[in-house]
């Protein structure tokens, strides 16, 4: 549970200063050596770098995010969504990231790269990186890195800027000044990727040779890209070109413009042309695909087309104005000579013969004189080119689209005509905000980043371009406050997030988004299981939604209604289903306790039924026995009974018209009971035909029929899977056995198969669900490895089988016996030993296997304790929690009207979701204008209080409003001064009643100077009541919902907006990512919260920080000066200021728990102090140990602060280990603990997204169960710039040697291991004194779980004795096998999840 700041603070206990003793004492025991793991549970949404390639696979179209601390590949499917496929943090920060396309001459080195493009990154670790995407892992990992600087990248080091060629033979890197590096690529088979590299200027000089003499690369690099060749008609070595554009320091010209060659076989970089001018500034040189020597240069007011076919006389052909005037382009005759530029620099950095441009046009007015900088910026309508997109593809007439600073887009097409050349330049396809990034990709769709807002996807259709989803963001997360969701009973977090005129409030809730369409009464009591069936098996849509209880089977028809078809489709009413399915087109299976019933629905209940008035049905019942377990597949029907132990096949086949009959096959006496059976919906035969043919090691070998394959679970406990054919039989293919033992080597109990599944995505593999709560998979062992004798086939549960009496059947009246063959794989014989690669416990209650679709690569939900979405396409096990409440069934509901539905039963109502692909986050959106700055949580109203800044109105540009948390809607706001600005707020306590404490700045400019002193200005202290109106006619909150709420009696919903609902209730709010409604629920509007001014006051500076103090108290901040306050008589309309402290720097944040009081100024960073009440005092009693520019900070008790800095750091500060007896102001806090995040943490709070585990101890280790401490209470969240949000989880001592040691070898096993070549205690070790222990990184541990268990066996093996590697706290003895680990990493998973 999330724990509120009023828990934190002191005004939530009345009582708290008589607790100040013995909290003290327990917190100094348990904060003296402080131990945390800090977890990502929400990554950063800036986009900043887009770019696409083919990294999955020859053929695929993938795109990739870069987001500065991660990456993330996405697919724009035919709807203009974007869906996530694959993010992974980069563990370092990216610079530059850029696509190096497969090339036709490269020899790959392995078998897995042929044909796949390769992602190229610049990043702080000093390297470049070349990563390539791995299918079985399902992410990126490392081919090579080359090292260009130290880590960090100062300025004048290459790792800011990537060029690379589009033929993918060269790569260019650069710094941000004076340095840039070319490198040539030559993939041959064994050999290293880049084969020559030269840095230009060389290392040992400090110029380059040019035509006439010798210049320097000195100044800044803007832009910069390769003037690609007709390569088909050139040798095999040729010398590359790269255009620079850069701005040199000391230059009287804005713009220069370097062309260098390398000339390879001297292994030497020329200047081959150089020019200069002082003209409009130039943004970004752009090289035009498939047009061999031609780019465009961008500059403010135009775009110039550079003709670089010669480029040792290049010329412009072409000059298009962006002032966007009625004529768009105007083609341009040019004078035959160019204006050079010399060689030589003087001393002074000064060119000393002045050029009038980079290029002369003929017909250049004085207007428009590039050398009139001042006339020419300021002309009206002058527009630069922010980013830019290639059309994909187009290899004749290169058509791009870009975006200029006005947010509008625009296309440019590059016409080659037989009478020369033209550009043609549109009108405004969209209008919006500008675009950081572009990129265009097939199908016409566009994406498009912007700044501190969500991107979009846009649709190239007609000559415009229209909006087709969003591309979500969060950034930056200005606040937060986090809050119980009360009916669901998990967590969600409210959000500031954004700048104006985009500023947001964010519902941020955790795990994978479902978009609920409604919830039913509680009517629905005794579900014992739910299945949708379709009408035919290439049917896109399902047609009966089947609903099971105690004794009674209803069917409901699926569309826009669901009504009660029981009697026309012809399911046993009056019996529970056991299962059922489809056996044929047109033909369902109901499978009872009592026998097998086999219906064919009449024309009226669907298209495709029989012409007649009831239902075609036969049964058939086995002799004597009772039926347990069943499943229906493809002309496929298994049973299995108890007492005794029988599983039977049975088969179906036309008599005559209408006319079927259901007939047994075969049957097998069993050793042990079946606890599941699966059969796969799709044929096998055609995937695995190509999963032998693309070289994969054989799980299955020819010859074998598999036209018929069902998997089964026993009680022995142990999976099989199992081929049937008509004329051969069952055949046992394979035997997984389930034996798990705990740490401490006991057998775990209820290792029963609850549920199991076969998944073909890239090999073949078995899901299973166990009964106790956790998750296995087996896969088949590797063809070309023999197993070994101590891996001995321990036998089917089939003991003897028997053909039906069948004279067809060949073996008629014929025992069949199972025998195990040890080495079944070397010779192509069965069973064989399934391997367990890997195991996870999700909960506790049995777990069912639920597909998404029919495919058997299809995603499954897993539910246990909660839902879970399961990826199947993922290594090992990845899951992922499913935000929504605990259920007990669930089943895929696919229609016309929900194509991806989902239908959960829980707390006895029936509730249909929607997953939603769009939302790549779980954020529902409320767009409020202006800036968001600050958000509180008023309990008493459950109303949001939300400050604004930079509002578009002429009356204030700042307020404070209430919103209803549930629809977004402003109910009222107090409106500051013209020219005033809120600063801080908070909640605070007056006698019985709570105020809003409200700080502001009534002066313009920076509130500091930059030696970090208090400017000279003035501020206001503001109070409000919160003061409730109820109307005497009616006070409740009121229900309702769209119109259309009837229909047949028979149906258990009610159509409500065309989908099928009953009554809506307070977890059945219909809401898109964007939008600001709640269809359901909305607030009375004789239900009226006011805020209402109770006192103001001016202050001496901007009140920056106010908090509760003590329960009676406030702090407030103003300058150097922060004060205790207080409210005589408990009078709200009356504040005295009864205590003063100062700093030497400005204060920026106050808090304080109990009598601790944390003051953090912006250069001396958190000061400790405490308040004599009997003196009216304040007196410093500690201070940081270093300088510290503090972001947030929070105190977690009396002796212990968390801190973040505006460097990316974050650290815990504790004073536990002194005593205040003698206490100097010089005595430094101690730095218990810190984190490099790379990312501003700009709030931080007490509390988290977590869950309760029903019975936590199942997961514990016996020997430290005792000494767990309870995640929520205790751990820390923050938020970022980059908009991500990150726990940090308090964990033992024991667990932190533990964990800590694991860590040291993931760094460095080459699976595990930072992406990007960084040195990973060095990057967390950022900012920070030396010989501090690190918080231990949570992202990099939970890579320990998506490894199978052999391998996460071999990173436990690792032995550490490279010097490099990371020092120890301590040397703990690892546990000897990995289950210690992964049910401690399993714990914080479940937990945050």
């Amino acid at each position: 549970m999330a724990v509120s700041e009023e828990e934190s603070s002191s005004s939530s206990t009345p009582g708290a200063a008589n607790n100040y003793s013995s909290s003290k004492q327990s917190a100094s025991n348990s904060n003296s050596a402080a131990c945390y793991l800090a977890k990502t549970v929400l990554t950063g949404s800036v986009v900043l770098q887009v770019v696409r390639g083919h990294f999955r696979s020859p053929s695929s179209s993938d795109v990739v995010f870069g987001k500065e601390t991660s990456i993330e590949l996405v697919i724009i499917d035919n709807d203009g969504i974007v869906q996530s496929i694959s993010e992974q943090p980069v563990f370092g920060t990216i610079k530059d990231l850029a696509v190096l396309p497969w090339n036709d001459r490269f020899q790959a080195q392995s078998q897995k790269l042929l044909g796949k493009d390769i992602l190229v990154i610049l990043s702080d670790s000093g390297k470049l990186s070349f990563l390539s995407f791995c299918n079985e892992m399902h992410r990126f990992f490392p081919l090579t890195h080359i090292q260009l600087s130290s880590p960090g990248n100062s300025r004048y080091q290459i790792g800011r800027m990537l060029a690379v060629d589009s033929s993918g033979c060269y790569v260019a890197a650069s710094a941000y000044e004076d340095k840039l590096a070319i490198f040539s690529i030559s993939m041959s088979a064994g050999g290293d990727i880049v084969d020559t590299r030269i840095f230009c200027p060389p290392e040992n000089e400090g110029s380059l040779k040019t035509a006439s003499g010798f210049t320097n690369v000195s100044g800044t690099i803007w832009s910069m890209c390769f003037i690609s060749k007709d390569y088909h008609q050139l040798s095999e070595e040729h010398n590359p070109v790269l255009a620079v554009l850069m701005n040199r320091r000391g230059s009287f010209y804005r713009n220069e413009l370097l062309l260098l060659e390398w000339n390879i076989a001297e292994q030497a970089v020329h200047v081959i042309y150089q020019f200069a001018e002082a003209g409009p500034l130039a943004h970004h040189i752009v090289e035009v695909p498939n047009s061999h020597g031609f780019a465009f240069l961008f500059r403010a007011g135009d775009a110039l087309l550079m003709d670089f076919r010669d480029a040792h006389n290049p010329c412009c052909v072409y000059r298009t104005s962006l002032n966007f005037t009625p004529t768009l382009a105007e083609e341009q005759s040019f004078v035959e000579h160019t204006i050079r530029i010399p060689d030589i620099m003087d001393e002074e950095g000064i060119y000393s013969v002045a050029a009038s441009a980079l290029l002369e046009l003929s017909d250049i007015n004085k207007n428009d004189d590039p050398m009139n900088v001042d006339d020419y910026s300021s002309k009206p309508g002058s527009n630069y080119v922010c980013s830019w997109s290639w059309e994909p593809g187009n290899l004749n007439n290169p058509r791009m689209i870009f975006s200029a600073d006005s947010g509008e887009l625009y296309m440019i097409q590059v016409l080659f005509e037989s009478d020369g050349l033209r550009v043609n330049l549109s009108d405004c396809l969209y209008k919006g905000l500008p675009s950081k990034a572009l990129l265009w990709v097939e199908g016409g769709f566009l994406a498009a980043v912007v700044d501190m807002a969500d991107g979009m996807v846009l649709k190239l259709e007609e000559g415009l371009l229209h909006y087709r989803s969003p591309i979500q963001s969060v950034a930056p997360i200005l606040d937060m406050s986090v809050v119980d969701y009360p009916d669901e009973k998990h967590d969600q977090m409210f959000a500031c997030s954004g700048m104006a005129p985009e500023g947001t409030l964010r519902v941020i809730r955790s795990g994978i988004s479902v978009e609920k369409l409604l919830k039913t009464s509680p009517i629905y009591h005794g579900v014992t299981g739910t299945w949708t069936v379709k009408m035919k098996v290439s049917d896109p849509y399902h047609s009966f939604l089947v609903l099971s209880f105690v004794e009674e089977t209803r069917v409901l028809s699926v569309g826009v209604s669901f009504t009660d078809v029981t009697d026309s489709v012809g399911f046993q009413p009056d019996v529970c289903t056991l299962a059922c399915g489809l056996v044929d087109d047109g033909v369902l299976v109901q499978i009872h306790q009592c026998g097998v019933r086999l219906c064919v629905p009449v024309r009226a209940v669907h298209p495709e039924g029989v012409p007649l008035s009831s239902p075609v049905c036969t049964s058939w019942f086995p002799d004597s026995m009772t039926l347990s377990l069943g499943a229906v597949g493809r002309n496929l029907i298994v049973v299995a009974t108890s007492s005794p132990y029988f599983l039977f096949i049975l088969g179906v086949r036309s008599l005559s018209a209408y006319h079927y009959e259901v007939y047994p096959m075969q049957y097998v006496k069993l050793q042990n009971e079946l606890s599941c059976i699966s059969i796969p919906q799709k044929s096998l035969e055609h995937s695995l035909m190509n999963y032998a043919d693309n070289n994969h090691p054989m799980a299955i070998p020819a010859g074998v029929n598999i036209d018929n394959i069902f998997v089964i679970g026993t009680h022995k406990p142990s999976v099989e899977v199992v081929s049937f054919s008509p004329d051969k039989g069952m055949k046992i293919l394979a035997t997984g056995v389930i034996s798990l033992t705990n740490t401490l080597g006991t057998a775990i109990s209820g290792c029963v198969p609850q549920d199991v599944r076969l998944v073909l995505v890239d090999r073949l593999y078995i899901l299973s669900g166990l009964r106790n709560g956790m998750l296995l998979r087996f896969e088949w062992p590797v063809a070309s490895t023999e197993v070994s004798s101590h891996h001995k086939f321990v036998g089917s549960c089939l003991v003897d089988s028997h053909t039906s009496l069948n004279p067809t059947s060949p073996n008629y009246g014929v025992p069949l016996i199972f025998t195990s063959n040890p080495s079944g794989m070397a010779k192509g014989n069965f069973p064989v030993n399934l391997e367990l690669i890997a195991v996870r416990r999700i909960g506790i209650t049995p777990v069912f296997l639920v597909p998404l679709s029919d495919s058997l690569d299809a995603d499954m939900i897993a539910l246990s304790d909660r839902p879970w979405l399961l990826q199947t396409a993922r290594h090992s096990l990845s899951y992922t929690s499913i935000s929504f409440q605990p259920s007990t069934h669930v089943t895929p509901v696919c229609s016309i009207e929900c194509p991806r539905g989902v239908l959960f039963v829980a707390e006895n109502s029936l509730h249909l979701v929607e997953m939603v692909p769009s939302k790549r986050l779980n954020v529902q959106k409320f767009h409020l204008g202006g800036t968001p700055r600050k958000v509180l949580y008023h309990s008493e109203s459950k109303l949001l209080i939300v400050m604004r800044t930079e509002l578009d109105n002429e009356s204030c540009s700042s307020d404070v409003c209430c919103i209803d948390p549930l629809s977004g809607s402003v109910l009222s706001s107090f409106k500051f001064d013209p020219g005033e600005t809120g600063k801080c707020m908070d909640v605070v306590k007056v006698g019985d009643e709570h105020v809003l404490v409200i700080g502001t700045s009534l002066s313009a400019g920076p509130a500091i100077m930059p030696s970090g002193e208090a400017e000279s200005t003035k501020g206001r202290l503001v109070v409000l009541c919160l003061e409730h109106m109820r109307n005497s006619e009616s006070s409740a909150i009121k229900l309702c919902s769209k119109a259309g709420s009837s229909s047949q009696r028979s149906s258990p919903f009610c159509d409500v907006g065309g989908y099928a609902a009953e009554q809506l209730s307070n977890s059945s709010l219909c809401s898109s990512p964007d939008d600001n409604s709640s269809d359901g629920i909305k607030l009375e509007e004789t239900e009226i919260w006011h805020l209402r001014l109770a006192y103001s006051s001016i202050w001496p500076g901007m009140v920056l920080a106010v908090c509760p103090y003590l329960g009676r108290y406030f702090l407030a901040s103003a300058g150097y000066s922060f004060y205790v306050c207080g409210f005589p008589n408990d009078n709200s309309h009356r504040v005295r200021r009864l205590a003063v402290g100062r700093t030497r720097f400005m204060v920026m944040n106050l808090t304080a728990y109990f009598t601790r009081i944390a003051v953090c100024d912006c250069r001396d960073g958190v000061l400790f102090y405490s308040y004599h009440e009997d003196a009216r005092k304040l007196e410093q009693v500690y201070c940081d140990p270093v300088q510290r520019l503090v972001a947030d900070c929070v105190l977690m008790d009396v002796n212990t602060a968390v801190v973040s800095d505006r460097m990316g750091s974050v650290a815990v500060l504790s004073c536990a280990n002194h005593l205040e007896d003698n206490a100097s102001p010089e005595r430094n806090l101690t730095l218990s603990c810190s984190y490099y995040m790379g990312d501003i943490a700009l709030s931080i709070k007490k509390g988290s997204f977590s869950y309760k585990l029903p019975a936590d101890d199942m997961l514990r280790d016996c020997d430290t169960a005792s000494d767990n401490i309870n995640l929520s209470c205790n751990s820390v969240m923050a938020s970022t710039l980059l908009g991500s949000i990150t726990i940090f989880i308090p964990v033992t001592r024991e667990e932190y040697e533990l964990l800590e040691a694991v860590q040291a070898r993931l760094v460095v096993h080459p699976l595990t291991a930072p992406i990007l070549g960084n040195d990973h205690n060095e990057l967390r070790s950022r900012e920070s004194l030396a010989g501090t222990r690190k918080i231990l990184d949570g992202d990099m541990l939970a890579q320990f779980l998506e490894l199978t268990s052999v391998q996460q066996e071999a990173v436990l093996a690792l032995p550490l004795s490279s010097p490099n590697t990371v020092m120890l706290s301590s040397k703990p003895s690892l546990p000897n096998n990995v289950n210690q680990v992964v049910r401690l990493l399993e714990r914080v998973h479940y937990a945050l999840n």
